[in-house]
């Protein structure tokens, strides 16, 4: 049987593939066997006695499934997992994830005048302090502060109140006792 060891790298040169890929006719073996030049190979190529095999198909179709599957909570208990929880999935990713959504949570309040500045500072760093477990729990902080805000100022308002009202008795007073004290002199 005649070599066609020339014939089979010229043809991957020319077709732009390796030697496996090449399919060479062997009934037309002798035909093959006198090229020996890359124009005689593509006009080979070109009446289909060397072709390019087609690439072999590697499927991911299973892959697919098995994905599917590991989304539903299948495959993943203890016997499948080869790294700590810690490298599966960090703390610091859980931590940056609460903490993003926390921060930005005050700042869409601050911006919507929702909460003063000194509010805001305080949360802030209580965030930082990992005093708040998720949304909800900053949340009802948030309305808490908001309330004894208002109770203080109300409270405050009061005492405003109730100081001018004393000044004015006060003041009603002093001029009754001043008319007082003026009028048996006259």
């Amino acid at each position: 049987m005649v070599s066609l060891k020339l014939q089979k790298r010229l043809a991957a040169s020319v077709l732009k593939c390796g030697e496996k890929k090449i399919w060479l006719d062997p009934n037309e073996i002798n035909e093959i066997s006198l090229a020996n030049s890359r124009r005689n190979i593509a006009r080979l190529e070109r009446d289909g006695l060397i072709f390019k095999k087609p690439t072999v198909v590697h499927s991911r179709a299973r892959v697919t499934l098995r994905n599917e599957a590991k989304r539903k909570g299948r495959h993943t208990g203890t016997g499948k997992r080869r790294g700590t929880a810690n490298a599966r999935l960090p703390v610091k990713v859980l931590w940056m994830r609460r903490i993003r959504v926390l921060r930005r949570l005050l700042k869409k309040m601050r911006d919507a005048k929702k909460i003063d500045k000194h509010i805001y500072h305080t949360l802030y760093m209580l965030a930082k302090g990992n005093q708040f477990k998720n949304k909800r729990v900053l949340l009802e902080t948030i309305h808490d502060k908001k309330r004894e805000m208002a109770e203080e100022k109300a409270l405050a308002e009061q005492a405003v109140a109730r100081k001018s009202r004393a000044k004015a008795r006060l003041a009603r007073k002093a001029a009754r006792e001043s008319d007082k004290s003026s009028a048996p002199e006259e």
